[in-house]
């Protein structure tokens, strides 16, 4: 009985734990029952940055999956409340760079050296380089030209030279010009001119000599064209020059306070037709302290000349020195000295003068403002006033003219590269100055002798010079000049222009042609002549003769035909004006030569 109730109850057992299941999984659950959530405490103090992170991260599955065939029961995870804002969107505030930034990488290319390397850590002596041969641009060092033109021009000029010698120098040259009008007795020049030279150079020294021999023929050709003489025959004049001249220079060498010094002598005889005669004779020299910044020197010359004609036999002498200090900087220039000169032979008189200048820079590199005062005295020479004026007369009067303070300021410098430029305006106070003026004598009146405003006079003017350079091939170049005179006892500044303006320019073409010219514009001036009283008791009554200004133009041209020879010709008075810069003496109107140079 016992083992009869033992399997009811197992039968039992086995049915409920067999259908109790199966039915549960087949019964649909009306209210899920809440979930047991888990949360962390972390996630309560979420920041924006967090849920940033959150809203970008891709949703995830946060059920945890119960495996099948367990309990119904599921565990849900909860990190944070997920509450979407837009104005937690990052937006992108930037622009996007287009540029292409790819480096370049060039193609290298690898050559090998057929060279052995050498290890060896030795300083190997540098082999001396050998200069190349110079090649000259000129064939030779010898020259030549010849040449015809109108007016029965003939002319001529060789220069002959040792060679590119840099230690001697050794040379001669000739010259020879000569026209003759046919349109005016008489009127007609011939100039010549020879000479030697010599350079030698020491370690330290410099020397330099020369000779030279001038002679000019002329003949007094002028009258007046509103009376002209019955019977006229004009009297010939020439000049001769002997003059020669040797100088030693110490040799510039780069060293601190660097002692320096020249010395010259030089002179000449001259004499005219009529037997005036002057020898001269000066010793120059002068010695230089160089100390830092700062130059201390002595100058000094003795002028020692003899003058003679058919009234009187002068000695006349000077002696000056020129003791200066200089202090030079990179922006500023100072001269500081005095001019000591005396007089001795017909004259006996001392004079001391400042001399003194000044150079500041204003802009740099480009311009510089100077001032200048200085004095000397000015000796009257016969050959000085004869290259002047060929028509001097005989028994000139000597006396030596004084700059008693001569004062002028100015700019210089440079306005644009190739440019530059000078101008001053100046105020001199001259005591005796001289003047060419026509003679008192009767008759011709066709030579000139010098006078002297008695006192002191006062010139006023200004000086303008201008040069522009572009290149090696083009130099353009002009000068003006004004003057105000204020004479003492003279009534005109005889034959002394008081404008004057010169310009001129060489213009490089090729290498094979060149071409050049000239202008000179020169002012009115005045002269005298003198008419001659009824009474003898009379003096001679004076009249006032205005010269008109006039314009002057000049060109030439040349050619290079090959390295040896080249033809040339020139022009003058292209505007064939009849010119007087003498009282009575026309110029020659249009002239033209032109000839043949020679390289040998």
């Amino acid at each position: 009985m016992k083992f009869k109730y033992i399997y009811i109850a197992l039968f039992s057992l086995i049915i409920v734990f067999y259908f109790a299941p199966a039915n549960a999984q087949n019964k649909t659950t009306k209210k899920k029952a809440p979930a047991k959530t888990t949360q962390n405490p972390a996630a309560k103090t979420t920041t924006t940055t967090d849920k940033k992170t959150a809203a970008a991260a891709p949703a995830q599955d946060t059920t945890k999956k119960v495996p099948t065939g367990s309990s119904l029961s599921e565990e849900i995870v909860v990190t944070t409340n997920y509450k979407p804002v837009l104005a937690d969107a990052v937006k992108i505030r930037i622009n996007p760079d287009l540029s292409d930034k790819t480096p370049f990488k060039a193609p290298l290319t690898y050559i090998t050296l057929d060279k052995r390397l050498e290890r060896n850590t030795d300083i190997h002596q540098l082999e001396a380089m050998k200069m190349p041969p110079e090649v000259d641009s000129i064939s030779s060092n010898n020259y030549a030209r010849i040449g015809v033109g109108n007016y029965k021009t003939t002319y001529g000029e060789v220069y002959v030279n040792n060679g590119p010698d840099q230690a001697l120098q050794l040379g001669a040259y000739a010259k020879h010009l000569a026209q003759s009008s046919t349109s005016i007795n008489k009127q007609n020049e011939i100039k010549d001119e020879v000479g030697v030279f010599a350079r030698g150079i020491t370690d330290d020294n410099a020397f330099t000599g020369r000779l030279t021999y001038n002679r000019l023929g002329t003949n007094f050709y002028g009258f007046d064209q509103a009376n002209p003489p019955g019977a006229f025959s004009p009297a010939a004049q020439h000049f001769n020059t002997l003059s020669g001249e040797g100088e030693m220079t110490k040799r510039f060498k780069d060293t601190t306070n660097a002692l320096t010094y020249a010395l010259k002598l030089d002179g000449y005889i001259w004499n005219d037709a009529f037997h005036a005669k002057e020898n001269n004779l000066v010793l120059t020299g002068f010695l230089n302290e160089t100390i830092n910044q700062f130059y201390a020197g002595l100058g000094a010359s003795l002028d020692l000349s003899t003058q003679t004609d058919s009234l009187y036999s002068y000695n006349n002498n000077i002696l000056r020195l020129n003791p200066y200090l200089k202090f030079q900087g990179d922006n500023y220039k100072i001269d500081a000295g005095l001019n000591l000169a005396r007089e001795f032979g017909f004259s006996s008189r001392v004079f001391i003068f400042p001399a003194a200048k000044l150079e500041l820079q204003v802009i740099p590199k480009y311009v510089r403002v100077f001032a200048e005062v200085n004095g000397d005295v000015n000796k009257s020479s016969l050959r000085d006033f004869a290259s002047i004026n060929p028509y001097i007369g005989q028994d000139i009067n000597i006396i030596n003219s004084v700059d008693k303070l001569d004062l002028s300021i100015g700019l210089k410098g440079m306005l644009a590269p190739g440019l530059g430029f000078k101008a001053d305006v100046f105020h001199n106070s001259v005591k005796n100055l001289p003047m060419f003026a026509n003679t008192t004598f009767t008759g011709i009146n066709n030579k000139f002798s010098i006078i002297y405003d008695g006192g002191n006079s006062t010139i006023t003017g200004f000086n303008g010079e201008l040069d522009f350079k572009a290149s090696d091939d083009f130099d353009l170049f002009g000068r003006v000049e004004f003057r105000n005179y204020v004479l003492a006892t003279e009534a005109e500044p005889w034959n002394l222009p008081k404008f004057k303006l010169t310009a001129g320019t060489v213009i490089h073409i090729t290498n094979k042609l060149s071409v050049n010219a000239t202008l000179l514009y020169r002012g009115s001036t005045y002269d005298r002549t003198f008419t001659v009283p009824a009474l003898p008791t009379e003096p001679p009554v004076q009249h006032i003769v205005t010269i008109n200004g006039f314009a002057d133009l000049n060109g030439g041209v040349e050619y290079k035909i090959n390295g040896r020879i080249s033809i040339f010709g020139q022009v003058n008075n292209i505007l064939n004006t009849t010119n007087q810069v003498w009282l009575y003496y026309p110029n020659y109107g249009f002239n033209i030569f032109g000839g043949v140079g020679l390289h040998f």
